[in-house]
C-alpha cells in the first residue's frame, strides 16, 4: 500500500538548511496499525505530511497504492486525499461556523458525483463515535475529546483506506486519550490502515507496529505481534487502486468490525483524478458564502455597504438620465415637428447688453406676413407673462400664455379635457381659459373645473379646457400655466402691444433652411433693421435645438454614470481588501479543505463565489435603495425619474462582475496556498 524509498526533506529557514528526513525507506501494508514515535523535531510529523500528500519530498520516491506520487498533479493529489486518506489532527481543525454533522460531511463537498454514490451518513458516524446527542452542536459547544471524535468521524465519511493521525491526543486528558485509542483500534480491526504519530509511549499499546524516529532517521521498526508474512501484508504484488477498492475480504473485515447498524460502503475507483464541478458543489459554495457573511456581520455589512452605495448611485443616476430623456422626448414632442421660432434677440451696444425686444419688436402683422411665405403651414404668435388665478378662497400665481387657435396643432398639445378656443373667441377677446394640470390640482383638487369661473388678475374667466400633462423641466413645472386667446391676453390681462415670439410650422423639412432665411429677411425689411443690428432677430430651428438638447442629456447621463461607476469601483476595492483579510484569517481553513480533498480550483471557486455573493447581496439592496432615492427625488424635488428593468438587471449583473473581478486576486492567493503551510499558520 505504502512504499517509501530514500525519502529526504529539508526545510530552508532563512539561510539555514534544516534536514527533517534523511534517506527514509519504509513499507506499510493494508490493515496495519503503525505508531510513529520520536521527540519533537525528529521528523515524524514531516513523514506523516508526506504520507498524506500534504507535502512533497525533496528526494526519493513514494508509491501509494501502486501510484508514483511524484507523477500526480495537484488535482490528482487532492482526489487521492479525498478518496483514500482520512486525517485526524492534534488541533481538531473543525470549522467553527459549522455544526458537528456539517463538519463531518465537509469532505463530501469535494467528491464528484456524490449523489450517485453511497456513503455512511454523518449522523450515523457521529453515533458510532459516541456523539449521537451532539449532532447539531457547534465546535465551541463540545469538549476537546468530543471535538476530536467529530474529526475522526469526518475522516471516516469517505470510507478511507488510510487514517493518518498527527498527535491526536495532544490536547486531550488521559481519559479522553484512552477512549480515542480504542476508537482507532476498532477502526484498525475493521480493516482500515491506521498511522499515528505520537511521542507518548503509553499511547502505542494498541498499535501492531512501532517505528521510532530520531534526527530524521528511522532508528527502530518493531512489530509487536510479529512481522506479518508477505501474503498477510499483501506485499506479494503491488496494490493498485482498483484492487484495493474491490477487495471483498477487506470489505468484509470493515463491515464486520463496525457496529451492526453502520455499514461503510466501498467507494468507486478514482477516475482521472479530477473532480467534476456540479450543482451540489456550487450550492454548497453559496451556502458557505452566506455562512461566512453571517459569521462576520459587521465586516460583511461594511463590505455590502460599499457595493450598496455604488449600485444605488448607478440606479439613481440611470433613473435620472432615463427620466430626463423621457421628459425631453415629451417636451420635444410638444414642440411639434418642422418648427421654427422667431423672437427678438439680445443686442450689445456700446458695451451694454440690451434686453430682447429693446431694438426690434414683433407684431401680429409680422405673423400674418410670415404666413404668406411659401412652405409655411401655420404660424402662432405668442405672448407670456405672470398673474394670479383665484377660485373661491384659493389663489395661485402662475404663468400666463396668450396663443392663437393654431397652437394645439403646432405644439401637438390639444386639450385633454374640454376644448380649445376658436378664431371668433380670439378676435372678440373672449374671457375663456385653459388650465394646466398643476393649476387644476392647486385650485380644484378633485373637482372638475370645466365650466367653472376663475379670476385672472381680477377678471372673471370661464374654464373651457384642461391642458395635457407635460412634466417638469429642471426646476420649471411646464404644467404650471394657463392659456388664453392671444388678443385677450394682450389687451385684457397683460397689457402688451407686441408679440414675444412666433412659432412657424414648415410643410417640408427640406425647406427649413430656406424658410428660415426668408423669415429673417422679411423681419429685417419690415422693421428697417440696419446691417449692424441684424443679430437682433433670431430665427431658431427647433430641430437643431432638439438635437442639441438630446446630445446634452446624453452627455449628462454619461457623466452621472461615470460618477456612479467610480463609486462602484471604490466599493469593489473595499471588497478586495475584505477578501484579502478573510483569506489571511482563514488560512488554516484553506489548509484543512485541501487536506480533505479540495483542489486549487475548489478553493478559487469558493472565495470568488463569496466575493460575488457579497456583491450580489449589496447589488439587490442597492437596487432597492436606488429605486427609493429615485422615488424620493420625483416626489420631493419634482424631478422626472424612471427606474427601468433593464437598468436594474444591468446593475445586478455589474455588481456580480465587480465581485468576480475584485475577488479574483484574493481567491487565487488562497488557492495557491500550500496545504501544510496553511495548516501550520498561526
Amino acid at each position: 500500500m505504502i512504499e517509501l524509498k530514500n525519502i529526504s526533506k529539508t526545510y530552508h529557514i532563512g539561510e539555514v538548511d534544516v534536514p527533517a528526513l534523511r534517506d527514509v525507506s519504509l513499507k506499510i501494508s493494508p490493515g496495519e496499525f503503525v505508531a510513529i514515535m520520536g521527540p519533537s523535531g525528529s521528523g515524524k510529523s514531516t513523514l506523516l505530511h508526506i504520507l498524506g500528500l500534504l507535502d512533497r519530498p525533496d528526494k526519493g520516491s513514494y508509491h501509494l497504492m501502486g501510484k508514483d506520487v511524484s507523477t500526480l498533479s495537484q488535482e490528482e493529489l487532492a482526489t487521492f486525499r479525498n478518496e483514500f486518506i482520512g486525517f485526524v489532527f492534534q488541533l481538531f481543525n473543525l470549522l467553527p461556523r459549522l455544526k458537528a454533522r456539517e463538519n463531518v460531511s465537509l469532505p463530501l463537498v469535494y467528491t464528484s458525483n456524490v449523489k450517485n454514490r453511497k456513503f455512511s451518513s454523518p449522523e450515523d458516524l457521529l453515533r458510532t463515535v459516541g456523539l449521537g446527542d451532539r449532532i447539531n452542536h457547534n465546535p465551541n459547544e463540545l469538549s476537546g475529546g468530543e471535538q476530536q471524535r467529530v474529526a475522526i468521524a469526518r475522516a471516516l465519511i469517505k470510507n478511507p483506506k488510510i487514517i493518518l493521525a498527527d498527535e491526536p491526543t495532544g490536547n486531550l486528558d488521559s481519559s479522553s486519550a484512552q477512549e480515542l485509542l480504542k476508537v482507532f483500534k476498532n477502526l484498525n480491526d475493521s480493516g482500515i490502515t491506521v498511522i499515528m504519530v505520537t511521542h507518548e509511549e503509553e499511547l502505542t499499546r494498541g498499535a501492531k507496529r512501532i517505528i521510532k524516529f530520531l534526527d530524521g532517521k528511522i532508528v527502530s521498526d518493531e512489530y509487536l505481534a510479529g512481522k506479518p508474512s508477505p501474503s498477510e501484508r499483501g506485499l506479494g504484488k503491488p496494490h493498485t487502486i482498483s484492487e484495493e477498492r474491490g477487495e471483498p475480504a477487506l470489505r468484509e473485515r470493515r463491515e464486520g468490525g463496525l457496529p451492526p447498524d453502520l455499514k461503510i460502503h466501498p467507494a468507486p475507483q478514482m477516475r482521472g483524478g479530477v473532480h467534476r464541478f456540479d450543482f451540489f458543489r456550487l450550492k454548497n459554495y453559496f451556502s458557505q458564502a452566506m455562512r461566512a457573511l453571517l459569521s462576520n456581520k459587521s465586516r460583511s455589512f461594511l463590505s455590502i455597504l460599499g457595493i450598496l452605495v455604488g449600485v444605488a448611485a448607478v440606479i439613481a443616476m440611470l433613473a435620472l438620465g432615463t427620466g430626463a430623456r423621457e421628459d425631453i422626448k415629451k417636451r420635444l414632442a410638444s414642440l411639434g415637428s418642422n418648427l421654427l421660432s422667431v423672437r427678438p434677440a439680445r443686442h450689445r451696444a456700446g458695451g451694454i447688453h440690451l434686453e430682447p425686444g429693446s431694438v426690434t419688436r414683433l407684431t401680429i402683422e409680422d405673423a400674418e406676413e410670415i404666413k404668406k411665405i411659401p412652405y409655411v403651414r401655420r404660424v402662432n404668435p405668442t405672448v407670456s407673462g405672470g398673474g394670479q388665478v383665484v377660485y373661491g378662497n384659493k389663489n395661485w400665481n402662475t404663468r400666463i400664455r396668450g396663443v392663437t387657435p393654431e397652437y394645439p396643432f403646432i405644439r401637438a398639445s390639444p386639450a385633454e379635457e374640454g376644448r380649445f378656443f376658436n378664431d371668433v373667441e380670439m378676435i372678440t377677446r373672449s374671457k375663456v381659459v385653459l388650465l394646466g394640470k398643476t393649476v387644476v390640482r392647486e385650485l380644484f383638487e378633485d373637482e372638475n373645473p370645466i365650466g367653472e369661473y376663475v379670476k385672472i388678475n381680477r377678471i372673471n374667466f370661464r374654464v373651457i379646457g384642461i391642458l395635457p400633462e407635460k412634466g417638469a423641466t429642471g426646476w420649471r413645472d411646464s404644467d404650471d400655466e394657463i392659456i388664453l386667446p392671444l388678443n385677450t391676453a394682450m389687451y385684457r390681462v397683460l397689457g402688451k402691444k407686441y408679440i414675444d415670439y412666433i412659432d412657424v410650422e414648415v410643410e417640408d423639412e427640406k425647406e427649413m433652411e430656406k424658410v428660415q432665411e426668408k423669415i429673417k429677411k422679411l423681419i429685417i425689411r419690415r422693421h428697417n433693421v440696419p446691417p449692424a443690428r441684424e443679430d437682433t432677430i433670431e430665427v431658431r430651428n427647433m430641430a437643431e435645438i432638439q438635437e442639441a438638447i438630446s446630445s446634452t442629456v446624453k452627455t449628462f447621463a454619461w457623466l452621472l454614470g461615470s460618477i456612479a461607476f467610480i463609486s462602484l469601483l471604490v466599493g469593489g476595492i473595499g471588497i478586495m481588501n475584505i477578501m484579502l483579510v478573510s483569506v489571511t484569517e482563514r488560512t488554516r481553513e484553506v489548509g484543512l479543505r485541501k487536506a480533505i480533498g479540495a483542489n486549487n480550483k475548489d478553493i478559487l471557486s469558493q472565495f470568488i463565489i463569496e466575493a460575488i455573493t457579497i456583491c450580489l447581496v449589496g447589488g439587490v439592496l442597492g437596487i432597492l435603495f436606488g429605486a427609493a432615492i429615485s422615488g424620493g427625488l420625483a416626489k420631493f424635488a419634482g424631478w422626472s425619474t424612471k427606474v427601468s428593468p433593464g437598468a436594474a438587471l444591468l446593475a445586478f449583473l455589474f455588481s456580480g462582475g465587480i465581485g468576480l473581478f475584485f475577488g479574483l486576486w484574493p481567491a487565487r492567493k488562497a488557492s495557491l496556498l500550500n496545504p501544510i503551510d496553511a495548516l501550520r499558520y498561526e
